[in-house]
């Protein structure tokens, strides 16, 4: 396994890579990983001649008073971790290396990005479609993967390749939960055993509005009610929001869900902010 830092040394890697022939499969990361980022890792593994994974805790989707400084990093750890599932090449590139002195060029993704994430994270996708786009052109894959628990940044990251023409297609994946059902995730390492109990409010306000819909409610309100129920009996949680949004433009929905719904949350747990999802009227993922 290989682990390149340098921009121009990816692209060059890759360039020639494409010269021969070879496809190219790509998993962007924030490191330390789990075995969310290896299902998306051993998919790619399947589907081209090369695997690249990047580490890099990007900046510029961090806001002002959230967790960059604390976000959890183990290098070694994830080194270990990639070579179990054959990750061919890490892109491990420094702040400094993405973001020189003196850079000022950012993009932004319009309407995807106004509703449940992005009305209280200000900046956050402008950051995630930023640094998405920087490394498509450090690594030039052919495919890109991406997991379904960031529902908001899939819909952000296939928004932008197809209105800027990017020569990659981007593969979502179903989440991938713990056996008690919990969407895994980096940041469930700052939960203390009490927190990690309490989160499981989430999964159990997801089940609770499955089993609704799937029993034949179909108005929004109800839906909405029963897991705002759920989460509200976790004296713990605290809601940033629960929302029910059509699953491409991701507004949100009024009245009944027609065919399909997302159903959002984004819950406090003590001081840790969590997210999960699912789409009403899709098979839930296995734990």
């Amino acid at each position: 396994m290989e682990i390149i830092e340098r921009i121009k040394d990816m692209q060059a890697y890759s360039q020639d890579l494409r010269v021969e022939g070879k496809v190219i499969s790509f998993v962007p990361t924030m490191g330390y990983l789990h075995e969310g980022h290896l299902s998306l890792m051993k998919e790619g593994r399947k589907r081209a001649d090369v695997l690249v994974v990047s580490v890099f805790v990007n900046p510029t989707q961090f806001g002002p008073k959230e967790d960059l400084a604390k976000y959890p990093r183990d290098f070694d750890r994830d080194r270990s971790m990639m070579e179990t599932v054959g990750v061919d090449v890490v892109f491990a590139p420094t702040v400094e290396e993405m973001y020189p002195d003196g850079y000022q060029t950012y993009v932004e993704v319009d309407e995807v990005t106004k509703n449940l994430c992005g009305m209280a994270r200000a900046g956050h996708f402008r950051g995630v479609a930023t640094v998405c786009a920087k490394l498509f052109h450090c690594v030039l894959p052919h495919i890109a993967l991406f997991g379904r628990k960031d529902f908001q940044q899939l819909r952000v990251i296939e928004r932008m390749v197809k209105d800027m023409n990017m020569d990659v297609g981007i593969i979502g994946m179903p989440i991938v939960r713990e056996p008690d059902g919990m969407a895994m995730s980096s940041r469930n390492e700052y939960l203390n055993p009490k927190e990690r109990k309490a989160a499981l409010c989430l999964v159990k306000a997801i089940t609770a509005c499955r089993e609704l819909f799937d029993n034949g409610e179909r108005r929004v309100g109800a839906l909405l009610d029963r897991a705002v129920g759920v989460v509200m009996n976790e004296e713990t949680a605290r809601i940033d929001y629960i929302r029910l949004a059509h699953t491409e433009t991701l507004n949100d929905l009024v009245g009944v869900v027609w065919e399909k719904a997302l159903l959002a949350l984004a819950v406090y747990i003590g001081s840790t902010r969590l997210i999960d999802n699912t789409v009403l009227g899709e098979e839930f993922e296995k734990c």
